[in-house]
C-alpha cells in the first residue's frame, strides 16, 4: 500500500513472510529509503519504507513511476501496475478523491473498491481525472462480524505463519475452532440483568446483556494474533492461497449453521477473487484511513455505561485493546507515516518476550495516546477527525449517548478549521444526517436502549451538537467545507448554509457507505418518504431539531428517478476545482454509476 505521500516523504506499507532489505526508487528523483520492520510472527513482518528525496522535494500532482528493490534485486510489480510500473501521485491540489467506508468481506454485495480500481485504470493517462487520494473513513474491517470460513482461515494462517500469540484470555473458550464456530458470543463477558436500571427494557426482559453489543458477535475476534491474521486476510490475495477454509468439515454444525457457512463461503470466494484489483488500487494511490466502531467492536464507546462495563472486565478490556492495537499497526502507523504514532513502537516491541505478547503495560500507553486524528497539507486541506476516543460523556446519565467529540477536541478542531478557504473534513459519522432516522434513534434512546439502533449521530448530544454548529457559523471558518462521512450503509448529498449571519459559508455533507455493505433497500425507501413528509422545508418539526439555524438542502440523484437516499455498495468520487465541489459521483460495485445534482 502507498500510504501518506507528501513532498518531503512517501510512506509505503508491506506485509512479508521473510526478512527483507527494501528500497523504493522513484523515476526522476534520487531518493533514500528508510525501513522499519515490525515482526509479528515467525514468518510475518509488517514493514514500512519511508522514501525521501536526496535534494528538494518530490513533484506534486504528477504521476511518478516507481520500482521496488529487495536486496538489490528488482521486484516484479507488473500485477500491481496499470501500465509498465506502479505510480505514485503526491497530492497537493486535490481534483479527484475516492472515498468510502464499511467493507464487510462476506456481505453479498460487490466490493466497490474493484470499481475504484477500474476507474483508475481508465483515467490512468488523464491527470485531470485521476484520483490522487483514497480516503477510507471507518469500518475497514469488521472485527465483530466475522464469517465462519473467515474465522477458520484466521486460525489456519496463525498456525501457518507462526503469528505470535498473547497470554490466553480467561474466557473458557473451547479449545478448537470447530467448537467455537458460531458460538463465541456465549463465552463473551456479560452484564447481569439485575445490575441494570429498572427503567430499561433489558431489565424487564431479565436477560444478561453482553458487554459486546454486536448482534453478529458469534465469531467475534478475541486475541491479538486473530486480529493480525484478520487484517492480512482482508487485504492480501496471496494469504488466501496459503489457507483452505472452504474444505472445513461442517458436519458438527447445525443445519442452519451449515447453510450460513455455505452462503458466507460463496461471498468470500467472490471477495477473494477481486483482492488483486484492490491491491493494485492501493499500490497506485495514497491511502489514508480512520477507525469507526467495527474496526474494534460495534458501539465502541457509545455510552459511558458501555465503557464502564468494558473497563470492569479484564477479558473485555483485552479484546478492545487488541482491536485498537491492530488498528494502530495496519492503519494508524501509515496515516501519519510514524510522525506521532511511531512513538508507540518501542513499548509494543518490548511487550514481546520469548515470542509471546504481554501487552498489559502497552495497554496503558496506547489508551493514553490521543492523536489518532491528523491533517494533510493540501488544497483543500484534509482534516481527519477521531470520533471514538475523545467522547463527550454525560455525567448525569451513564446510559445517554456520548458526544462524538468532547469540548477540548472541538476547540482544537475549531483552531484547525479557521482561516482556510476550503477544507475536506473527514467525519466517520455524518454531521448532518437524515432527520427521520435521527428521530427514531432519539425515541429508542428515551426508552433507555441507545445501543439497539446505534444512537451515534452528532445531534444526539446537546453540547457537542451546539458547539459544532457554532463552529460552522463562525465568519472565519472555510467558505467551502466538504464533509466526507460513511457508517450508515447508504449514501446521500446534502448542502448546508446558515439561516442567519453575514457570511456565505457553504457546507457539503457527502456520505458514501458502504464499500461492501448495504442498507435494506425497501426500508430505506420507506424512511425517505417519511423524511420528506415530516421534515419538509415548511414543516414545523424542523423547529424542534438542534440544527434549525442551518438550512439543509437535500440533493437528488439520478438513482431510481430522483432518490436522494441511495442504497447499494458504492465508493464515491469527489471532484473539485480549486477546493470547491463540482461533482459528486457514486461508483457502485455492480458497475453502475450514480450522479447527484449539485444545483
Amino acid at each position: 500500500m502507498v500510504r501518506r505521500a507528501e513532498p518531503h516523504q512517501i510512506c509505503l506499507q508491506f506485509v512479508t513472510t521473510r526478512t527483507t532489505n527494501l528500497k523504493v526508487e522513484l523515476k526522476g528523483h534520487q531518493t533514500v529509503s528508510d525501513q522499519t520492520d515490525i515482526r509479528l510472527g515467525d514468518a510475518l513482518f509488517l514493514t514500512f519504507v519511508h522514501v525521501s528525496p536526496l535534494q528538494g522535494e518530490f513533484k506534486t500532482d504528477e504521476e511518478i513511476p516507481y520500482q521496488l528493490l529487495n536486496a538489490g534485486e528488482t521486484a516484479d510489480l507488473i500485477n500491481l501496475s496499470y501500465q509498465d510500473s506502479p505510480q505514485i501521485v503526491v497530492p497537493k491540489l486535490l481534483k479527484n478523491v475516492l472515498h468510502g467506508s464499511c467493507r464487510n468481506p462476506h456481505h453479498p454485495s460487490k466490493d466497490s473498491l474493484v470499481e475504484a480500481d477500474s476507474y483508475m485504470a481508465q483515467s490512468y493517462k488523464n491527470s485531470d481525472e485521476r484520483a490522487s487520494l483514497l480516503i477510507l473513513s471507518g469500518d475497514q474491517v469488521y472485527a465483530d462480524d466475522v464469517a465462519g470460513p473467515m474465522l477458520v482461515a484466521v486460525q489456519q494462517l496463525i498456525d501457518l505463519l507462526g503469528i505470535y500469540k498473547e497470554q490466553a484470555l480467561d474466557l473458557m473458550l473451547p479449545s478448537t475452532v470447530d467448537d467455537q464456530l458460531y458460538n463465541r458470543d456465549s463465552f463473551l463477558p456479560k452484564e447481569p440483568w439485575k445490575s441494570r436500571s429498572k427503567l430499561t427494557l433489558g431489565y424487564w426482559l431479565r436477560k444478561d446483556e453482553p458487554h459486546f453489543s454486536s448482534v453478529k458477535a458469534a465469531n467475534h475476534l478475541v486475541s491479538i494474533e486473530e486480529f493480525v491474521a484478520f487484517y492480512v486476510l482482508n487485504f492480501s490475495a496471496k494469504a488466501w492461497q496459503l489457507v483452505t477454509p472452504f474444505e472445513f468439515d461442517t458436519q458438527g454444525l447445525s443445519a442452519n449453521q451449515q447453510t450460513l457457512f455455505e452462503a458466507e463461503s460463496r461471498a468470500l470466494k467472490e471477495f477473494i477473487a477481486t483482492l488483486p484489483n484492490v491491491e493494485r488500487l492501493m499500490a497506485n494511490v495514497s491511502t489514508l484511513m480512520m477507525f469507526d466502531d467495527h474496526d474494534v467492536t460495534d458501539d465502541w464507546n457509545l455510552t459511558p455505561r458501555w465503557e464502564q462495563n468494558i473497563a470492569n472486565s479484564q477479558a473485555s478490556k483485552r479484546i478492545v485493546n487488541n482491536g485498537l492495537i491492530a488498528y494502530w499497526l495496519f492503519q494508524g502507523l501509515g496515516n501519519d507515516a510514524h510522525q506521532v504514532s511511531g512513538r508507540l513502537l518501542g513499548g509494543f516491541s518490548n511487550s514481546l518476550k520469548d515470542n509471546v505478547w504481554y501487552l498489559q503495560s502497552f495497554d496503558k500507553e496506547i489508551n493514553r495516546f490521543g492523536q489518532w486524528h491528523y491533517c494533510l497539507d493540501t488544497t483543500p486541506k484534509v482534516v481527519v477527525i477521531d470520533t471514538r476516543t475523545h467522547r463527550w460523556r454525560s455525567e448525569q446519565d451513564f446510559d445517554e449517548p456520548s458526544g462524538l467529540m468532547d469540548w477540548e477536541s472541538l476547540m482544537e478542531l475549531q483552531e484547525v478549521l479557521i482561516n482556510h478557504e476550503s477544507v475536506l473534513l473527514v467525519s466517520p459519522a455524518p454531521v448532518f444526517g437524515v432527520k427521520v432516522i435521527e428521530t427514531i434513534q432519539a425515541i429508542f434512546n428515551t426508552c433507555g436502549e441507545p445501543l439497539v439502533v446505534d444512537v451515534e449521530n452528532w445531534m444526539a448530544h446537546e453540547g457537542a451538537a451546539r458547539k459544532l454548529i457554532d463552529i460552522f457559523k463562525r465568519e472565519d471558518t472555510p467558505k467551502e467545507t466538504i464533509i466526507l462521512s460513511g457508517d450508515v450503509h447508504y449514501s446521500f448529498c446534502f448542502s448546508v448554509q446558515a439561516r442567519f449571519g453575514r457570511h456565505d459559508n457553504r457546507i457539503w455533507q457527502l456520505t458514501a457507505s458502504g464499500i461492501k455493505n448495504e442498507f435494506p433497500k425497501g426500508l430505506l425507501a420507506i424512511l425517505e418518504k417519511l423524511d420528506i413528509a415530516l421534515f419538509a422545508t415548511w414543516s414545523p418539526f424542523n423547529l424542534f431539531t438542534k440544527r434549525w439555524q442551518l438550512a439543509v438542502s437535500k440533493h437528488k440523484s439520478d438513482y431510481e428517478n430522483g432518490r436522494y437516499l441511495v442504497s447499494g455498495s458504492a465508493i464515491s468520487l469527489v471532484s473539485m476545482d480549486k477546493g470547491k465541489l463540482v461533482k459528486y459521483t457514486l461508483l457502485h460495485g455492480t458497475g453502475e454509476v450514480t450522479q447527484f445534482d449539485l444545483n
